[in-house]
């Protein structure tokens, strides 16, 4: 280990270089300590940010039902002499579930 003194980075600002030579041991490795976790935080956090940011989820649909997971699609079934249904639909595991919301024409 060097007798010299230790060159402080160019980018700390001169006021936290000055608080860190007056500070002794103990506090300076309390100071190393928390910031390493302080940095690990805003790290994480950055992440989770940005995790976020591309999982944007998309509103919940008025008529969605409370029952009916924010995933689910609009399907339309032909049922019997070409009656046309509109269903929600989504996947739960390995199965598909789906739920009827109404006709593809209400006036029929």
């Amino acid at each position: 280990m060097s007798y010299e003194s230790p060159t402080p980075p160019a980018n700390l600002p001169t006021e936290i270089v000055n608080t860190l030579n007056e500070s002794d041991p103990e506090q300076l490795r309390d100071v190393a300590t928390y910031a390493e976790a302080l940095a690990e935080h805003k790290e994480r956090e950055a992440r989770l940010e940005e995790s976020a940011d591309q999982e944007e989820v998309e509103e919940r649909p008025d008529d969605l039902p409370d029952d009916v997971p924010a995933k689910a699609t609009i399907t339309i079934k032909e049922i019997n002499d070409n009656r046309y249904y509109y269903y929600w639909q989504w996947r739960e595991g390995d199965s598909v579930t789906s739920k009827y919301k109404g006709p593809v024409n209400p006036d029929e």
